[in-house]
């Protein structure tokens, strides 16, 4: 069973240095029949204006994925950590017990846009941890890659996270397809971050979410225009 989410129907918020559309309740956006899927609990996608940003405030509990599609963001936080988000980029921070960090917008004329995904955990107060990784553009293209799981892969080419979950990114071209088997009793969510994506034979533009459940396999091809860039969840 597939279930769409338009883009159109998300949360939205609009504080002039902000636009943020909201998958699932948050802030001051709340629907009860839209309060996260399985392990998933918010994605959020933002438009920071130029020096603009999150001042300092706190987070506990959460896994924390950023993900950016354009421009770059700032992060510190309360561990020591400094560094900017750029495309290309997984960002994954493990609140546990505490942390407190800010997000800008470092550049003076482009705005950054991002994907930010929050994930519980499967366990609480977690030493408070930090990861960035940065990949090659073609290790999306025409295929999934992965950007954080439960486990360390050995290469420390992805992020790991305190939940049985499995996030992908891809982009496929217009004709570019690929399959993903969903194992019994597992669950899948898509957020289509640009451009336009066939889910098994059902479109989804920008913007547009889907949860999965009681699939065996997911069919996944590039759409006109200009096919699709997305992420894929895996979900216990």
């Amino acid at each position: 069973m597939i279930t769409i989410r338009p883009s159109d129907d998300r949360g939205k918020a609009d504080h002039g240095w902000l636009n943020s559309r909201q998958t699932f309740s948050f802030a001051n956006y709340h629907d009860p029949a839209h309060m996260g899927f399985r392990a998933l609990r918010v994605i959020n996608e933002d438009r920071i204006a130029p020096g603009k940003g999150f001042g300092a405030h706190a987070h506990r509990d959460m896994e924390i994925i950023t993900y950016v599609l354009e421009g770059s963001l700032s992060h510190k936080d309360s561990m020591g950590e400094n560094h900017v988000i750029v495309p290309n980029t997984i960002q994954a921070m493990s609140a546990g017990t505490g942390i407190v960090h800010s997000e800008f917008n470092p550049s003076e004329d482009q705005t950054v846009h991002l994907l930010q995904v929050w994930i519980e955990p499967a366990m609480e107060d977690v030493e408070p941890s930090y990861q960035q990784i940065s990949f090659a553009p073609a290790e999306k293209r025409g295929q999934l890659r992965l950007l954080a799981g439960p486990h360390a892969n050995g290469n420390g080419a992805s992020a790991v996270i305190h939940q049985d979950a499995r996030v992908f990114a891809s982009e496929l071209r217009v004709g570019e397809a690929l399959s993903y088997p969903l194992a019994p009793g597992r669950f899948g969510y898509m957020q289509v971050a640009r451009g336009n994506v066939l889910l098994n034979g059902q479109k989804l533009g920008e913007g547009d979410g889907a949860a999965i459940s009681e699939e065996r396999e997911l069919s996944l091809a590039g759409a006109a225009p200009d096919g699709a860039e997305f992420l894929l969840f895996d979900l216990a």
